[in-house]
């Protein structure tokens, strides 16, 4: 038998697959096909880091390490729905939980004094960020919208704010003295192990990294940001958004990017609030608030402080005299400074663009931006796009083309790869990577506090990359273009690796180039205004970037895409969507038994999922089912007392069944034509019973770890459904 791995997950997706899981299992079955889940939450991840120290009771078993050895094989079949990459906030929001439910484990120790405290620190460290991508990605990603979804949205095309061609909105970044500038490259000719070393004024030598191995063929690539220079960009920003009367925002990555980013975040919040941390800012960092985890946290742990009163009001006098902040949450007074995974930048920018260019002040309007985005390793694409709004307005949904991407990812590549080698430096000195011969292989001199990184690139995943686009160009007879910076170090290493495996496949008829990224997106806009199709070929962080953008653009959402992972062994991974708006769909659900999540993005996944593992029948037959349920418009509603999740799965199941029925399988009709006949049958009460279970505060025993009994009472109120569904 043939075996699916769902992946059980965090907030809105987690919430969905109590729904629909049931409704996968049963039809899989008449296939043939298993259908196993296994538990890489946030919650699980916490729980199998401490498997050791916990009581046998409490133990989890680590799904996340059992999915990565069975990515490297070639019967991985795995369906991966979006996760909580967590920062610091959410995991102590999530640790908290887990120990209030009885679970036996340590605080998150902000301050390193034992050993204990060490090892505790690494095993949380470990969990939070982008812990789950990189240990599934064992191949490199193929992602699309379907041609049933870019027609839906094309015939009802979702909202574009109107541009201005007096918008002041813009992007800013550094140019300079960022890891863009700074980095460095080399390409391996042998395999080899590395040391990295920092070696201080005084000659003091401190081991940051003892072991790193290489492979032949391989690119490794080093760079560092200085912060005094970050610190003088920042101060000149918030500057010259107060002159300009634009809103001061900030755009990171503090989760993926989850050693980096929270270290630059932190600068930005100290930036904004100069005056505060001049009187108050080492009474704040020594108690750990330095701001790299936002300025809530700050607000949080002032609270009962002696001095709080001073505080909050320098606090005040800071906003008040700085300009105004882009807000997170109007309403609530949540600003784009108070948690550093409320403004990731692959998000939080694509919706800027489709708004207008304007992001919410704290009065609830929009307003023109000053986007900060400290490094300008990519910062450019979306000046680009700003510029091009500003230019010809606003893109238009019905007749735009679409830019899939085909990007570079596996084995942890580039810089998503870096957190393990990624470093706040202690003193001044020399960060050196030597080889095992003692050879010095880069070097960088460094200031105290500067963030230093290196990053690996495989070669078998450079070599696969390059054919998978091929692949998908000649499939589609779509342009393709590879976007490399030859002035970047690395990817100018990349460069000469993409024009030697070009050579290994038939090009004749294609239309294959290589540009800097500001010149690549120049022209992917340029053809999508005209209708016309781009494919994108990029790096790890220009894939997250890229999927979103677009995607936003086009569609009005990225969890629409389809995204396949060929596996290098030969299995499959499937991945479904975005997920970063679940927090407010969760929010919904809690207080009024609505969840508006689409499950679009599962449906095409297991599409694809089930035909890899040979039940083609009835992948078509969702396929079907799928295209019937976006023409008549069975996505969920944002409203509550109306149409839902949960009833959007009970249509694409009956629309499922229906399809299965008139297939060309005579067996599975067979199995699926009596459940198609009483899901018509039934539709009127079964609608009603869905839509009455709405409109009522909803209990789901938790948030990172939910009661199952309770959610599954929640997401599944439709008894006439659920009997239907059991008896399969």
């Amino acid at each position: 038998m043939a075996r699916i791995i769902y992946t059980y997950t965090d907030e809105a997706p987690m919430l969905a697959t109590h729904s629909f899981l049931p409704i996968v299992q049963a039809f899989a079955k008449t296939a043939d096909v298993e259908v196993a889940t296994r538990d890489i939450s946030l919650a699980g991840r916490i729980l199998a880091a401490f498997n050791d120290l916990l009581p046998a009771a409490q133990q989890v078993p680590d799904a996340l390490a059992e999915l990565g050895d069975l990515a490297k094989t070639a019967e991985a079949n795995i369906i991966k729905l979006p996760n909580i990459s967590a920062s610091v906030p959410q995991l102590k929001a999530a640790i908290a939980e887990l120990q209030e439910k009885g679970f036996e484990l340590p605080d998150y120790p902000d301050e390193i004094e034992s050993d204990a405290d060490k090892d505790v620190r690494a095993r949380y460290d470990a969990v939070k960020g982008s812990a789950v991508n990189p240990v599934l990605r064992e191949g490199n990603s193929d992602r699309r919208a379907p041609k049933a979804v870019k027609e839906y949205a094309k015939a009802h095309p979702h909202t574009m704010g109107e541009w201005s061609a007096e918008s002041k909105t813009n992007v800013a970044t550094m140019g300079a003295d960022d890891f863009a500038s700074n980095e460095k490259s080399v390409t391996f000719d042998a395999a080899d192990e590395l040391v990295i070393r920092h070696r201080a004024a005084d000659g003091t030598e401190t081991v940051l990294r003892e072991s790193l191995k290489v492979l032949s063929g391989e690119i490794l690539d080093a760079t560092f940001m200085s912060v005094a220079r970050l610190d003088d960009f920042l101060a000149a920003q918030i500057k010259r958004a107060k002159e300009e009367g634009v809103l001061f925002s900030v755009h990171l990555k503090a989760t993926m990017m989850k050693v980096s980013d929270p270290i630059i975040f932190g600068h930005v919040v100290r930036a904004y609030f100069a005056e505060t941390f001049k009187k108050f800012g080492a009474e704040l960092i020594a108690a750990g608030l330095n701001g790299e985890n936002g300025l809530g946290a700050v607000l949080t742990g002032i609270q009962g402080w002696e001095n709080e009163a001073e505080i909050r009001a320098a606090i005040d006098s800071d906003l008040a005299n700085g300009p105004a902040l882009a807000m997170v949450n109007s309403d609530k007074g949540i600003t784009n400074l108070h948690v550093p995974s409320d403004v990731i930048v692959d998000a939080s920018m694509p919706a800027m663009i489709r708004s207008s260019g304007q992001m919410w002040n704290a009065a609830g309007a929009q307003q023109d931006t000053l986007a900060v985005i400290p490094d300008s390793s990519y910062a450019s694409i979306y000046q680009v796009v700003i510029d091009d709004c500003r230019k010809h307005g606003a893109y238009d949904p019905r007749t735009m083309g679409t830019v899939p991407n085909v990007g570079l990812m596996a084995k942890k590549a580039e810089e998503y790869g870096s957190h393990d080698k990624t470093f706040k430096l202690e003193s001044a000195g020399v960060v050196e990577v030597v080889n095992q011969a003692g050879e010095v292989v880069l070097s960088h001199e460094v200031a105290a506090g500067d963030i230093w990184r290196a990053c690996q690139t495989k070669d078998d995943a450079v070599r696969d990359w390059v054919k998978l686009a091929v692949t998908r160009a000649r499939a589609s007879l779509t342009p393709a273009v590879f976007w490399l910076d030859s002035s970047r170090a690395h990817d100018a290493e990349l460069i000469k690796k993409v024009e030697v495996y070009l050579a290994d496949h038939d090009t004749d008829g294609l239309d294959i180039q290589i540009l800097a990224p500001a010149a690549a997106t120049a022209l992917s806009v340029e053809r999508i205004r005209r209708g016309e199709d781009t494919i994108s070929v990029t790096g790890n962080v220009l894939r997250d970037y890229n999927t979103d953008l677009f995607p936003i653009l086009e569609l009005g959402t990225s969890a629409k895409m389809l995204s396949v992972v060929p596996l290098l062994a030969g299995g499959g991974l499937f991945e479904t969507g975005a997920g970063g708006s679940a927090p407010k769909h969760v929010e919904q659900v809690v207080t009024e038994n609505h969840l508006r999540w689409d499950s679009l993005g599962e449906f095409m996944a297991l599409a694809e999922s089930l035909r890899h593992a040979g039940a083609d029948s009835l992948a078509d037959a969702l396929e079907t089912a799928t295209a019937r349920f976006l023409n008549e418009n069975k996505s969920p509603s944002r409203k509550a007392g109306e149409l839902d999740n949960r009833g959007s799965h009970f249509w694409l199941t009956r629309f499922w069944a229906e399809a299965a029925a008139e297939s060309n399988d005579a067996e599975l009709a067979a199995k699926l034509a009596p459940v198609a006949e009483q899901l018509v049958a039934d539709s009127e009460t079964i609608e009603t019973e869905l839509l009455q279970a709405q409109g009522e505060a909803a209990d789901l025993g938790g948030y990172y770890r939910v009661d199952a009994a309770k959610t599954d009472a929640v997401m599944r109120p439709s008894a006439t459904f659920n009997k239907i569904i059991d008896s399969i």
